[in-house]
Formats: C-alpha cells, structure tokens, sequence
C-alpha cells in the first residue's frame, strides 16, 4: 500500500444527538490519503449514523467536519460526491431494468457531466459503452462475463460487485462503504475484498463493518466504535486485546478473570 502522512476527511469533535439519545459522541478520527482503514462495532455502535455525518446525510450536533482541511459540514451530500466523497449504501442502489454495463455508463456519464438524466437517455448510450474507464470498470471488478445482463438477473455478490463498481467509475478521491459484505455468502465476501484490493493505493477506502472476520486481513487500520464513541484505533491484534474491546465487543472482563484467578 502507498502510504502517506497527509489527511483528506477528519471529523473533530463530532455528536450527533437524537432527543435524549447520544448516537455519536464527541467522535475526532482522520483518515490519510490511500489509507484503507474499517470502522468495526456491534448493532447500535454509532458506526452507521457517525458515516451518515461523514456523507451529509445528518448534520452534526457538536463538531465539525472537514474535507482537504476545508470545513464541509453544511455541505450537502450532494456537494460532498462533486468534490470526491462518494458512499455505497448497504442496499444496492442500481437500476435493476438496465443491463450492468449501461448501469456503468450512467455512473460514469453522471460524474463527467453536469446535465440531467434526461440528457444521457438521449444521447447514444451505446456510444459511450466503449469509454475507457467503463471497460476498466468491467475488468476489474469481474464484471465483463455478465455485462449484458440485466441487473435484477444477478446475485446478490454480483450486484455488490456492481454497486461498488459504479461509486469507484465515478472516481472519487474517498470511497465510502458501509456494511458492503452484509447478506454475502463467504464465496461472494471474497470476490468483493479481492475487487477492492485492486483499488489499493489508488482511493482512500472507508468500510463500515459489523463482523471483524471479514476485514482482518484486509484493513490497514481499524476503529472500533462502542455507545456512540470510539474506544480503540490501530491494528488488528492492537485493538483485539484493548481491554475495553474485550469487555465490549467479545464480551469479555479482564478483571473478572483476574479476580477469579487470585
């Protein structure tokens, strides 16, 4: 992996309170350049709404958010992909009557052109089948054998393939997952991490996941989130014996086996 020492997307301070509930709370955390780094908790950590500020979907309550050390909290979603945070949602959010490549051009027409989608149904879509980055797309992510398919004939690891395909033909400078693996038998769950590889070194990658042995071996950095904060940040053995992981995650008290010991 290229590394770097330069950060692109930093939250500072960062709750996001819902009535009386604290979901996020007062959450710093940075993400480098080309870094590949997984977000990991249980249910009801805070993972999924701390992504949602990251993206714009939620406006935090505390705290800021800041892309390439300018301040975007008040940006919308929208304005955050046009300057190259682009999020896969855990449901796949493809056109399910079109085939996969004509899913690819319109991901790739969309971040190339600043017209409506009307425009694209009028322009020879077969025309910009043959774009470069849309025949990269195809080849990378595994997708060449079914590209005349319609997406709604595909699996569920297919479409994931896709989805993540179409966000990275969009080429932005931060990838956003959240819980890509969720619902993938293990065969698929390999197919997606070995698509993602190949984007090492070439985007940053941020992966929200629930289960640690999905991404173990594929994350260079991970977080763990615990009640809305984050409660250890490194590598994979570092943050696996952190007591409060322990206590939180596995469930399992140190100081209960060191009572019972004595």
């Amino acid at each position: 992996m290229k590394s770097t020492t330069s950060t692109i997307l930093e939250a500072k301070g960062v709750t996001k309170r819902f009535g009386a509930m604290t979901a996020v709370d007062q959450v710093n955390f940075a993400l480098k350049e080309h870094e590949v780094v997984a977000i990991l908790g249980s249910n009801g950590a805070g993972k999924t709404t701390f992504f949602n500020l990251l993206t714009g979907l939620f406006a935090p309550s505390e705290g800021s958010i800041h892309f390439k050390d300018k301040d975007i909290t008040n940006h919308t979603p929208a304005e955050r992909v046009a300057k190259g945070i682009t999020r896969s949602f855990q449901l796949t959010s493809t056109f399910d009557t079109l085939t996969v490549i004509d899913n690819l051009v319109l991901a790739y027409y969309r971040s190339v052109h600043t017209g409506s989608l009307w425009s694209l149904f009028t322009t020879k879509t077969r025309s910009l089948r043959n774009t470069p980055a849309v025949m990269e797309a195809l080849e990378t992510f595994d997708l060449t054998e079914i590209q005349n398919r319609n997406v709604q004939s595909l699996s569920l690891g297919e479409k994931r393939r896709l989805e993540i395909a179409m966000a990275i033909t969009a080429n932005p400078l931060v990838l956003l997952l959240d819980e890509p693996l969720a619902g993938l038998a293990e065969t698929e769950i390999k197919g997606v991490l070995n698509v993602l590889r190949k984007q090492f070194g070439k985007q940053t990658i941020l992966i929200v996941e629930h289960k640690i042995s999905h991404i173990q071996d594929f994350a260079q950095r991970l977080v763990v989130m615990h009640e809305g904060r984050i409660i250890a940040e490194g590598g994979y053995e570092e943050c696996m014996q952190h007591p409060e992981v322990r206590r939180s995650y596995w469930q399992i008290d140190d100081s209960i086996s060191e009572n019972a010991a004595v």
